[in-house]
């Protein structure tokens, strides 16, 4: 069996008994009810994950940024050309990036991935080398890849998600690399979402009006080719209008949803992927936390098909898997507020305002 394969088969809906435990503890605790909002909320999700309530600390986490390049660059979509994707990769290994600030911040560990950059990459420290093929085709014109190049991706990431877990860590962050990746998970989020390629299509790292206007067309052309050549479930459509990196990040979804680990998503492109893990594995939505809200109109018509609340709301955009890392502390807190703080009775204090006084 397959390494996605495999990770499929373990995935079981989280417990809803260590969940209904967890929300009569919040009721409990030294607050009024709901008073801490979206972190009892989380605090809930990580006890139905962990199935037992309080729950584990979501610690030590590593954030796995997955790169590849797209073959729909040659489009004119982005103003950044494709050898930017093979230097920013070179940048994670030296630790200059975004990601390894925020990272190092939060003391999550950083994994970087060659799943399908275009170039051939030189000596960089730490780079995990799992190249499917060198750069997607054009979607633009004919299928990005194959349905086994697009099954080699999803093994990838579940195949480092079940390492990472095993090596002791307990969250799995999402991160991403690849110039032009917001226009296959464009057309993937219009696909599983049931919305127009102009609403989800965003401007990905800012291009003009003109190339806008570009970006909506070539995605509602690669929808229509799709179509007209039968992609119509999950792995297909992934293949024809996905990303190696989109792939692999499904198969990472996925891969910790089996390992029964929360999986901490970021923006557009995690979004993007996970909707292909939840049409495939539906029990993996359980296992998702949204980092944040990307301002990539994407992101948000993606968790709200998910039914996902993301913990912040910063108007990031860069990728990397940054606002993943951002929300890392505050998923921790989430878990430590169920650990740590006093019940009333346990407190000696009083529950709720007294009879006929207003509060």
């Amino acid at each position: 069996m397959s390494g996605f394969g495999d990770a499929s088969a373990r995935v079981v809906p989280t417990d809803t008994g260590a969940a209904a435990e967890a929300r009569s503890l919040h009721d409990r605790l030294t607050k009024p009810p709901g008073s801490l909002g979206r972190l009892e909320d989380a605090g809930v999700q990580l006890c139905a994950i962990a199935r037992t309530c309080p729950p584990p600390v979501p610690e030590t986490a590593a954030v796995a940024v997955f790169a590849g390049d797209h073959g729909v660059l040659a489009e004119g979509i982005s103003p950044w050309p494709q050898a930017v994707t093979a230097q920013m990769v070179a940048n994670f290994g030296s630790g200059g990036a975004a990601v390894n600030v925020l990272a190092g911040h939060v003391g999550a560990d950083v994994v970087v991935v060659d799943v399908g950059v275009a170039s051939e990459l030189g000596d960089i420290p730490g780079l995990r080398r799992a190249k499917v093929r060198p750069g997607t085709a054009n979607l633009a014109k004919e299928p990005a890849m194959t349905r086994a190049e697009a099954e080699r991706a999803l093994d990838v990431g579940a195949q480092l998600a079940a390492e990472l877990v095993q090596d002791g860590h307990r969250c799995l962050l999402t991160g991403d690399m690849g110039i032009g990746n917001t226009t296959p998970s464009a057309a993937l989020i219009s696909i599983l979402c049931s919305r127009s390629p102009a609403e989800v299509t965003g401007r990905g790292t800012g291009i003009d009006d003109e190339r806008m206007h570009r970006k909506v067309e070539i995605v509602a052309r690669a929808i229509e080719r799709a179509r007209d050549e039968g992609a119509n479930e999950p792995v297909d459509l992934l293949a024809s209008v996905g990303g190696l990196e989109i792939a692999a990040l499904a198969g990472y979804i996925v891969g910790g949803a089996g390992a029964r680990v929360p999986v901490l998503l970021d923006g557009v492109i995690a979004s993007a992927a996970a909707l292909v893990a939840a049409a495939i594995v539906p029990e993996t939505v359980g296992y998702m936390v949204a980092g944040h809200r990307s301002t990539e109109p994407g992101a948000t018509a993606a968790l709200d098909h998910l039914g996902l609340v993301p913990l912040l709301d910063l108007g990031l955009r860069l990728g990397e898997g940054t606002g993943a890392c951002l929300a890392l502390p505050v998923l921790q807190a989430a878990a430590k507020v169920l650990r740590d703080m006093a019940t009333f009775d346990s407190a000696g204090v009083s529950e709720g305002p007294a009879e006929g006084i207003s509060p």
